[in-house]
């Protein structure tokens, strides 16, 4: 059986918690679900949704490989959600900068965590996206003050990087209390290719897993990741 790659902090907290019960969990917006494979792994029962077919079946396909179950649907989360349950655990990774409306968006994802459940959201950061930029030369910075330099949804430049301080405010206006924050790459994407090429990878990977937790070095992060709980009132 083929092996799931490692998991990073902020997700894998999550992953490897054991539980009495099978969570159930939707991965809204999947890709190819490696994510979604380390809960399935874990004995999770999994509900996974793409737009994109191609995506989609690469998903199936990696879960068959490994012997794990699942349900797939295609279509955006936003048009599926409607028609679903509420859920223990809500993956929402990756998705929300490249939509025309991320608000509403999210809004609608996230009122599929039941109370007592948990939003895990994974976003483009724009702090980093402006900072990045900055750092490539002066030819980018009336683009940056003009805000030109935002992706139009093409390649891999998304059309609305977010900023983590928005989405904290966001997320609380939805009643949720976040529980963790994380940058992803927050040392990484900034250092060049020489640099990298003469780095000991180990020794840089522990430097992010150091700091990814700590303020100011979470927020810029290439992404940033919350882990956010629904509170149940009734409880």
């Amino acid at each position: 059986m083929a092996k799931s790659p490692p998991i990073p902090p902020g997700l894998g907290d999550s992953a490897q918690t054991p539980f009495s019960t099978p969570l159930s969990i939707w991965d809204a917006g999947c890709g190819f679900a490696q994510m979604g494979q380390w809960f399935a792994e874990a004995g999770h029962d999994l509900t996974l949704c793409d737009l994109s077919r191609k995506m989609l079946a690469r998903a199936q396909q990696n879960f068959a490989d490994r012997q794990l179950e699942a349900t797939f649907l295609h279509g955006s989360a936003q048009s599926l959600a409607p028609e679903l349950p509420a859920f223990d655990l809500v993956l929402f990774h990756a998705v929300i900068e490249w939509l025309a409306d991320p608000k509403t968006g999210l809004q609608t994802v996230a009122d599929k965590v039941r109370p007592g459940g948990y939003l895990s959201l994974l976003f483009y950061n724009r702090n980093a996206f402006v900072y990045n930029n900055v750092l490539k030369g002066s030819w980018r910075w009336e683009h940056i003050l003009s805000d030109a330099y935002i992706g139009k949804g093409k390649k891999l430049t998304p059309p609305n990087p977010q900023y983590p301080e928005d989405m904290l405010e966001q997320l609380e206006a939805l009643g949720f209390e976040i529980r963790q924050q994380t940058g992803i790459r927050v040392f990484h994407d900034y250092l060049s290719p020489q640099v990298l090429a003469d780095s000991d990878l180990d020794e840089l990977l522990a430097l992010e897993y150091r700091y990814c937790r700590q303020a100011t070095y979470r927020y810029m992060g290439r992404y940033v990741h919350f882990l956010a709980y629904k509170p149940d009132t009734d409880s």
